[in-house]
């Protein structure tokens, strides 16, 4: 059975001039049966790119800049790129119109939703009472649970109705977007996992599933699922 290609956005360049990609990413789709294909900021033809491609990925990392957000900002916004807006915004834009699996984390879930119409809190802080802390400070990773619909799925997908997560950011969903129905929720309130209507395979997760992947078969089975709707559009 062939490996579907499965396209990856990578970060922006360092200081240094170089890309890269938390290996976690393409560990879980190789684990799932893809294979990798890194798509740095800057592709200029991102039709072409999907057209070439089996599944989609939209990685975390960095905030929105401000002028892709509506020219709203924040004091906590941070490691923003004009460049990989552009991409990753065309990207969503055209997954979510073309029908291409996709799955969309923490930083690509907020580029959906804002591609789609909606709306993000700019520092999550500001608007929930701290019950539920989502990135360690200084920045990183923390686990909490998730509120999973069954009746969604993502709650198919992970055979769960609750699960641990591994999050780590400082902004969220605000006003969903027309179309995204909102399936997972943290305890504060915070939208923790979106889906398309319409579309036959697009998740968004606010957590980052590639971290824990390799030991938890819950969140890798959000990769594996990508690869299999994936297999079923290219068959």
């Amino acid at each position: 059975m062939s490996r579907p290609l499965v396209a990856i956005t990578a970060y922006p360049l360092n200081a240094e001039g170089r890309t890269h990609l938390p290996a976690e990413y393409y560990d879980a789709v190789r684990r799932a049966g893809g294979t990798a294909l890194l798509i740095p900021p800057g592709e200029t033809d991102p039709a072409g790119l999907l057209d070439a491609v089996d599944a989609l990925v939209l990685t975390g990392g960095g905030d929105l800049h401000p002028d892709s957000v509506g020219g709203e900002t924040h004091p906590e916004v941070y490691g923003t790129s004009l460049e990989r807006d552009a991409l990753e915004v065309e990207l969503a834009r055209l997954a979510a119109e073309r029908g291409t699996p996709t799955l969309a984390i923490c930083r690509g879930m907020q580029i959906l939703n804002v591609v789609l119409g909606g709306t993000i809190h700019l520092h999550l802080p500001d608007v929930v009472d701290g019950e539920v802390v989502h990135r360690a400070e200084p920045p990183g990773p923390i686990p909490h649970a998730v509120e999973i619909d069954a009746d969604s799925l993502v709650g198919r997908v992970m055979g769960r109705t609750e699960a641990e997560t591994t999050s780590w950011h400082h902004q969220a969903l605000a006003d969903l977007a027309p179309g995204l129905r909102c399936v997972a929720r943290a305890a504060d309130g915070t939208v923790e996992a979106v889906e398309l209507a319409g579309h036959p395979f697009l998740l968004a997760v606010q957590w980052h599933p590639e971290i824990t992947a390799a030991q938890d078969p819950t969140q890798q089975a959000l990769f594996d699922a990508l690869i299999r709707h994936a297999r079923a559009v290219s068959a």
